[in-house]
């Protein structure tokens, strides 16, 4: 049997419920953990896991922490954290410019913002034991920042390739350290029509591809002529031609897709890559969230 990765949760409106009875499932058949994305109240979504769950561990991944005042991220952690039984994992991060957008809230400096964010979050009083704490991370100086102030780090849509060179960053102690949190949220899609589930992991990276700090970590990573055709498209107001330069090489590198046999092969190389917790984002080439999770865990049946 694979080692077990994590998945990805996230409540959708009028799924609630369901996807509680999700998560429970999720915990029943012995996954590693559920990690709840910034896109769709995932506090709110932890706050219920506490509740729903009994074992698993479970966390954001990311909180941003320009959404709520320090207090109110101390006071809802804490409390998270000590209902569950030490369960929990709080992901911070800075997010990216159209979600802040969305917020309505503008960005400062990422270093010193997560720097001063971490700081404070520790020095509130009489709000209980904090969580670990697991920085959002993808370039260097954001992975040396985690191995000095928190509890871990976590990736979204890293390059397996480019691991090594992230990981080297992190001291001998951190590498050494079961308990520093090393993530990555990796979009999966299982189908036998290979192609198919290219194209659905085209189609769920195709928004970060048109994010400047993206384009600039996979041209470190070894993909500028893809990175290139992208900012190309982009200039051109053709952002519907950005899928066309993501190379098959570039999304094998980035995503798992293919049969169940394909899929539990390329979580096996991110393990041995580096990533402690791989978290597995399922989408499905033939329905929705609730049917992808269908087939990821036909995939992982004991």
């Amino acid at each position: 049997m694979s080692r077990m990765p994590a998945l990805s949760l996230a409540a959708v409106p009028g799924r609630r419920l369901a996807t509680l009875e999700l998560a429970a499932e999720i915990e029943r058949r012995g996954f590693a953990g559920i990690y709840c994305p910034s896109t769709v109240a995932n506090v709110a979504l932890c706050g219920a896991l506490a509740q729903v769950t009994s074992e698993i561990p479970f966390g954001t991944s990311i909180a941003p922490i320009y959404a709520r005042t320090v207090l109110d991220y101390a006071q809802t952690a804490s409390f998270i954290h000590e209902v569950s039984g030490g369960r929990f994992r709080f992901g911070i991060g800075v997010s990216h410019g159209p979600s802040l957008k969305r917020m309505g809230v503008s960005a400062g400096k990422p270093l010193s913002d997560t720097r001063d964010f971490v700081a404070n979050l520790r020095a509130i009083e009489r709000v209980g034991e904090l969580p670990p704490i697991i920085l959002a991370t993808l370039r260097k100086k954001m992975i040396g920042l985690a191995a000095e102030i928190s509890d871990g780090m976590v990736f979204a849509n890293g390059s397996r390739s480019h691991m090594a060179a992230s990981l080297a960053v992190l001291p001998d102690d951190k590498r050494r350290d079961d308990g520093f949190f090393i993530g990555n949220m990796i979009p999966t899609c299982i189908s036998d029509d290979l192609e198919a589930a290219k194209a659905v992991n085209r189609r769920t990276l195709t928004s970060y591809a048109q994010l400047p700090n993206y384009r600039n970590y996979w041209k470190e990573a070894g993909y500028e002529e893809e990175m290139a055709g992208v900012e190309a498209a982009v200039a051109a107001g053709e952002p519907e031609r950005v899928p066309e330069h993501l190379s098959d090489r570039w999304l094998a590198d980035n995503t798992l897709f293919g049969t169940a046999a394909q899929v539990r092969d390329g979580l096996e190389a991110w393990f041995d890559a580096g990533i402690r917790t791989p978290i597995l984002v399922p989408s499905s080439a033939a329905g929705n969230q609730m049917v992808a999770f269908q087939e990821v865990f036909a995939a992982f049946e004991a």
